[in-house]
């Protein structure tokens, strides 16, 4: 059931998480078939006098020189290996590491070094031993085993005769008929191991994005981890917007006038000698606009009604921002209008 309602891809969180375990998509016989692969490669690449090298040692041991001269073996087979079989084997060794680095990368995971009584535990040992899992690997793995059987079956049936009557060539051509079919199963070998190894690394890989996937629950509570429950920051954006609220419907109070829609917008607009063009200090809809043309009331703010420059002002420009310059004109009217009654009415209070 678990396994069902994974149906999410899995984070980058997750991933990484999987990594610091240790756990990426790698398949150990990815290694070996390439470094099997590289050393067929290059006995290959060295040719027949690598190959003479190895007939003179198999035909020096044959003859039965070994009993005459005993310390001659060793040394000529440490002079051969030196020269002929370490730079394949080095050769080997570095497409395994390449191989294994191309799959996962260098990976350090601390918590694998951590002590645990499960990994030295011999009934743990004997679990995991005689475990399904285990029994459906080792059987895996035999695949392989019983093909690279199969061809050196063949190969022996193949060459039955031959190698029946090449004990009447002498040494020297038993010698080249054994290192040709050894060879050959080699090759041969290499090419079963390295497809085998394919299938076993795009396995392994489906295997492990699949145990990757993530229920969305476990979305949910990584996405808590990640950035927050989003309650607590629904509630901190709710307390931000109610700062700011509070703050603009205080700037109100400096505004030179309130241009209404009347009862839908209102837009509180500053403008003085200082400002190069009137700012838009406060704005809102419906319960907004209602507090600003409370406040701009209590303030003694003068109100204008205009409709299509309510909608304008609201869509074009917003709070802390001068108005855009194709509503100069229209702001202006209203601003000088303001300023003639506010002339007129310091005029009439003078008379008195």
């Amino acid at each position: 059931m678990a396994a069902e309602n994974k149906s999410e891809k899995p984070t980058p969180r997750r991933r990484q998480k999987a990594r610091e375990q240790g756990r990426v998509a790698r398949s150990p016989e990815v290694g070996a078939a390439l470094a099997l692969a590289a050393c067929v490669l290059m006995l290959s690449v060295e040719g027949r006098a690598g190959v003479r090298a190895w007939r003179g040692i198999l035909r020096w041991a044959l003859a039965g020189e070994v009993h005459v001269r005993p310390l001659a073996g060793p040394l000529a087979v440490n002079e051969v290996a030196l020269r002929w079989m370490y730079p394949a084997l080095g050769a080997g060794m570095a497409i395994a590491l390449a191989a294994s680095l191309a799959q996962g990368g260098l990976v350090f995971a601390p918590t694998l070094l951590k002590p645990s009584l499960e990994r030295v535990s011999p009934i743990a040992k004997m679990k995991k031993l005689f475990s399904v899992a285990s029994l459906a690997a080792m059987g895996k793995s035999l695949l392989p085993t019983f093909a690279m059987v199969y061809l050196a079956a063949g190969i022996f049936r193949r060459d039955w005769m031959l190698l029946c009557g090449s004990g009447t060539f002498g040494t020297s051509s038993f010698a080249a008929v054994l290192s040709s079919r050894v060879f050959e199963l080699a090759w041969k070998c290499a090419l079963v191991l390295l497809g085998w190894s394919a299938i076993e690394f795009v396995v392994a890989r489906q295997r492990f994005e699949t145990d990757l996937k993530m229920t969305h629950q476990e979305v949910r509570e990584e996405a808590k981890e990640s950035e927050g429950n989003p309650q607590v920051k629904m509630r901190i954006r709710k307390l931000q917007r109610q700062v700011r609220r509070k703050r603009m419907l205080e700037d109100v109070k400096c505004a030179t006038v309130v241009v209404t829609n009347p009862t839908e917008y209102a837009i509180a607009l500053q403008y003085n000698a200082e400002l190069p063009a009137p700012m838009v200090i406060a704005k809102g809809r419906n319960l907004v606009a209602a507090q600003i043309k409370h406040a701009a009331r209590w303030s003694g703010i003068p109100m204008m009604e205009n409709v299509p420059l309510a909608h304008a002002l609201y869509r074009t420009a917003e709070v802390g921002q001068f108005i855009p310059v194709k509503l100069y004109a229209a702001v202006a009217e209203i601003l000088a209008y303001i300023l003639r009654a506010e002339a007129r009415a310091a005029a009439s209070g003078g008379v008195r």
